[in-house]
């Protein structure tokens, strides 16, 4: 990884780079950070030769070279300076708040605008809703993409920025292009590698924010972290990691909380943790717990399924969301925890 004495390189500085570093079969993938980009060398980067005479180069600060499986997430990269921003919020800052309906009906589309009315005077930063849906069974209901114009508009109505779920490259470039502020890429896609592949293309130019969830089949750790990799790679470094529950299930849980898993995350990797207890737990009498773990943990942010009357919404909502007025008193109890952990 290439540290430029500048926060960027000018067209010329980066072309001279490439012209280097192609003699030696590799490239250079630009990624922008807040205040400061860095150049990831990409291909085999232990050649003395190239290193040296790129090391030589008046603009260039430093060449990193870390043994890492995922070198740009990696905790010593020089990304660690970098600060991902969602509704108003610099994670590591303030403790994000995402809420909203699992999936969003497009036959009832003002549950969803009152329910993101109430989510927002409960102080959220953020309103997640489900437009298309992973199903077990194919008979389940799907999803409608009538439901991403109510999640937009709710967006408009109340000022927060949205998420949601993409689950093909043709679901991405609609949400792309409808305005979606921070894509989701759900636990069933976490190494669906040619997906997130795509993901880091569509994004490498704009500032859009990716959720990652952890895979549901105890996806190991640097495993996750490698996943992410495949989004920053292409330029882009506003990935959130989401622990989300593992399997084999806990009984009496949806499947095992792994919201433990986040301090060795963060002892990995720079990139913030966003802990979704929803579907952790899956039901909405344990998710004020395993909220407050999530934040004594070490969270960034919790993402969870809300709705202003679970018992008539779609998908898991009747059973795990939990109520606006629920959401609020939850989120006092984590901000309090929060500030215990980072007085």
């Amino acid at each position: 990884m290439i540290i430029p004495k500048t926060p960027k390189l000018s067209p010329e500085q980066i072309k001279e780079l490439r012209d280097i570093v192609g003699e030696f079969q590799c490239s250079i993938q630009e990624i922008v950070g807040a205040g400061q980009n860095v150049y990831a060398i990409v291909g085999d980067e232990r050649h003395e030769l190239m290193i040296n005479r790129i090391e030589g180069l008046s603009y260039v600060d430093r060449v990193d070279t870390i043994q890492s499986p995922h070198k740009l997430l990696d905790i010593r990269s020089e990304l660690r300076n970098h600060r991902v921003r969602f509704g108003g919020v610099e994670l590591g800052k303030e403790l994000l708040l995402i809420g909203g309906h699992c999936t969003i009906s497009p036959k009832e589309p003002n549950l969803f605008y009152e329910t993101a009315q109430a989510l927002k005077e409960a102080g959220i930063h953020g309103l997640r809703g489900g437009v298309w849906k992973p199903r077990t069974n194919p008979y389940s209901y799907q999803g409608d993409e009538k439901a991403l114009e109510i999640l937009m508009e709710a967006s408009v109505r109340t000022g927060l920025p949205v998420n949601t779920e993409v689950m093909n490259e043709e679901q991405l470039d609609i949400a792309l292009d409808a305005g979606v502020h921070m894509l989701q890429i759900g636990t069933r896609n976490a190494l669906n590698y040619s997906l997130l592949q795509q993901v880091g293309k569509r994004i490498a130019q704009r500032d859009t924010v990716v959720l990652l969830k952890r895979g549901r089949h105890m996806g190991p750790v640097n495993e996750f972290i490698s996943a992410a990799e495949y989004i920053v790679n292409f330029g882009n470094p506003n990935v959130v990691l989401c622990p989300r529950g593992t399997l084999p299930g806990l009984e009496g849980y949806r499947n095992h909380p792994d919201e433990s898993v986040t301090p060795l995350l963060r002892e990995r990797t720079w990139a913030p943790v966003v802990v979704d207890p929803s579907h952790s737990v899956g039901k909405a009498m344990y998710v004020e717990s395993c909220s407050m773990a999530a934040v004594a943990y070490g969270a960034d942010g919790l993402c969870i399924e809300s709705h202003l009357d679970p018992v008539s919404g779609l998908g898991d909502d009747p059973k795990q969301a939990i109520t606006p007025d629920a959401f609020k008193a939850l989120a006092e109890k984590c901000r309090a925890i929060w500030k215990l952990r980072n007085p």
